[in-house]
């Protein structure tokens, strides 16, 4: 017996060997996504460390990690068996920042000069209740059972949804939430907020500060043919540019989230491999050279931090909402929006009304169609960082829907059409979950 257990003893120690040796090199990115993970659903989301452990890390490898909160320093240090520490910091208006090794956090100094001023109207214009109404020609069981249907019951972890919103005619008509989640809590919205980044392009079109058709983007191109790359080559992620979105491994966008301290620079300094507009490549690193882009419009790099929320974000209601940088201050527009649910909504709902917020024109209608444009060579399933259904992805589905998608399965569908925006979060994404179903019945439901 004592032979037998010393067996398993030395098998079991070779095992956590071998374990830690081949996964070496990938533990910057298992302590880099759990500590930026914990600390953001910390001190953005207001979340306890037990249910971002349980839930948001509990996939393989990420659930090895050994998570410290700092509450004094506002701070996550995260380990695997005791190797490769890396630190998240929370800076107040900033977010989480990754605080890659070797650098330092206390670089970053300013942080966006917000104006919250909150409006006496009821939802989606201000914060009062809204007001009660039936619409006859909605079936409100069949929506509930709808939205229920998008849920886990009974301790599942199958569908994993957290948050589920329908909006029609400017009122809420269906909202739930998982246990431990309501409609005050902040979500990550993930790739969702490249449809933000797109938007404040759109703003910037609209003031006539930049052209989506521009060339000569970055001094850094002016003497390849990388010059020749368009804004809206990089809007409809048809650069041409050499990138890699694969987060198994260690791969380029790997790379920028969790190692770099300047997310913009490593698309820019990649080589161009296509023609432009010929070769649809999905890349989170061209959303935040797109943020570089942004950030070259200013004057002053405080100007850039106000520019997002007093022009956009506060300016429709997404009050909840902080979009977090990187260590040299870029907006990662890529990947870290976070709101609540229902803030969410209110970005679907301005492009729903053609750019138009309660009688202010935010972004053009040019601007709105351009984005549902589907993209050369993407089948009909790509506009300028949003998602189409023109190709038919979701065949059940009325094909004039457009979306903001996330990883894990975030999504706010916009059905113009039915005149009705629908937001999910979650922690499963297709085809585990099932949206066509789940859109199809929604929409089933308002005849």
């Amino acid at each position: 017996m004592k032979r037998t257990l010393q067996i398993v003893a030395s098998l079991l120690i070779l095992f956590l060997i071998l374990a830690v040796y081949f996964n070496y090199p990938k533990l910057n990115f298992i302590t880099g996504f759990a500590a930026k993970s914990v600390c953001s659903c910390t001190f953005i989301a207001d979340r306890e460390l037990t249910s971002v452990e349980t839930q948001d890390n509990d996939f393989s490898p990420i659930f090895y990690a050994k998570n410290k909160i700092d509450f004094k320093e506002k701070s996550v240090t995260s380990t695997v068996f005791g190797l490769k520490p890396r630190t998240a910091i929370y800076k107040a208006g900033l977010g989480c920042i990754l605080v890659p090794e070797g650098s330092n956090a206390n670089t970053l100094r300013l942080q966006p000069e917000r104006t919250i001023t909150p409006k006496a109207l009821p939802f989606p214009y201000g914060n009062l209740p809204q007001k009660d109404t039936i619409f006859k020609n909605i079936d409100y069981e069949a929506l509930q059972n709808a939205v229920e249907s998008a849920f886990d019951k009974n301790g599942e972890k199958v569908k994993r949804s957290r948050a589920v919103l329908v909006v029609y005619k400017d009122h809420i008509i269906a909202e739930k939430y998982a246990d431990g989640f309501t409609k005050n809590t902040k979500i990550l919205g993930w790739s969702m907020t490249k449809s933000i980044t797109s938007a404040i392009v759109g703003v910037l079109d609209k003031q006539g500060r930049i052209n989506r058709n521009q060339s000569n983007l970055f001094e850094a191109w002016k003497n390849d043919q990388r010059s020749k790359i368009t804004l809206n080559n990089l809007l409809q992620m048809n650069s041409g540019l050499a990138w890699e979105e694969d987060y198994s491994k260690i791969s380029d966008v790997t790379k920028m989230l969790f190692l770099k301290p300047n997310m913009p620079n490593i698309q820019l300094e990649k080589p161009l491999i296509a023609e432009p507009n010929t070769n649809w490549n999905y890349s989170s690193g061209t959303t935040n050279l797109i943020s570089g882009f942004i950030v070259n419009q200013f004057k002053s790099q405080q100007d850039y931090l106000n520019f997002w929320y007093a022009e956009l974000i506060d300016k429709i209601g997404m009050h909840s909402m902080t979009i977090e940088t990187d260590l040299e201050g870029h907006f990662v527009g890529s990947s870290y929006g976070w709101a609540t649910a229902r803030d969410w909504s209110k970005f679907g709902l301005l492009y729903l009304h053609d750019g138009n917020w309660n009688g202010e024109q935010i972004l053009t209608t040019d601007w709105i169609n351009y984005t549902k444009t589907p993209t050369p060579t993407s089948n009909g399933e790509y506009g300028a960082q949003f998602w189409l259904n023109a190709g038919g992805h979701y065949p059940d589905v009325t094909k004039d829907l457009f979306s903001c998608n996330g990883y894990q399965g975030q999504k706010i569908s916009i059905v113009p059409s039915k005149d009705v925006v629908i937001v999910r979060f979650g922690l499963i994404e297709e085809p585990l979950f099932d949206f066509n179903r789940f859109l199809s019945e929604v929409l089933s439901a308002i005849h």
